[in-house]
């Protein structure tokens, strides 16, 4: 039986695809499991999806702490106590500094709601609908100190429908994150990821 893959999460927001995540753990799809769940803000709706799953949480508030280095210090901290060994940003609104990814050096992975490189930051699904494009996606990526940046994992696509508007393309867009999440980590956790410079060879 393979050992399951020891996961963080980071999360800001709702945690959906948290939910997904922990869903894929809990059924056995994928050989990992989520040994915390981190937010940095207080109501945010991820803990409550974690809490229900009996994983343990914890709130780290920026404003809490002198600097950056130390918030992500205490972070890590939590980490490491949980012997985690991947981190997986979740609707994660901070950039991720050098000393956290020296921490776990090539072991934070992202999902972004757009087609990298097009579209990094924020809004990416109106930004995607402002632009005119035809098909939009979602990407799983390596996380560097950039924002949207790091070597990428996989996509998926979306076409853009004549009368998509920032909602429902975004819940279409979210439904392919949820499965290409969880299809990231499997890989991960078999051993199928092999990062050549930026690209990333699936084994």
């Amino acid at each position: 039986m393979q050992k399951k893959l020891k996961l963080g999460v980071l999360a800001s927001g709702s945690g959906t695809n948290l939910q997904s995540i922990l869903e894929s753990s809990s059924s056995g799809k994928i050989d990992a499991e989520v040994k915390i769940v981190i937010s940095d803000v207080p109501t945010a709706g991820a803990l409550e999806r974690a809490k229900a799953f009996n994983v343990p949480v914890t709130v780290r508030e920026r404003s809490s702490y002198p600097s950056k280095q130390a918030f992500e210090a205490a972070i890590i901290s939590d980490l490491k106590d949980h012997c985690v060994e991947l981190v997986c940003l979740a609707g994660y609104m901070r950039i991720i500094g050098k000393e956290f990814l020296a921490a776990f050096p090539n072991r934070v992975i992202n999902i972004h709601p757009a087609l990298l490189p097009s579209f990094p930051g924020l809004d990416a699904q109106e930004q995607a609908l402002d632009y005119g494009v035809k098909v939009a996606g979602c990407t799983v990526h390596f996380v560097d100190e950039k924002t949207d940046h790091g070597p990428i994992i996989l996509q998926a696509t979306v076409p853009v429908l004549e009368d998509d508007t920032v909602e429902s393309l975004r819940q279409r867009i979210l439904k392919e994150e949820h499965r290409l999440y969880s299809e990231t980590i499997q890989l991960f956790a078999s051993k199928r990821l092999r990062l050549e410079g930026r690209r990333v060879r699936i084994l």
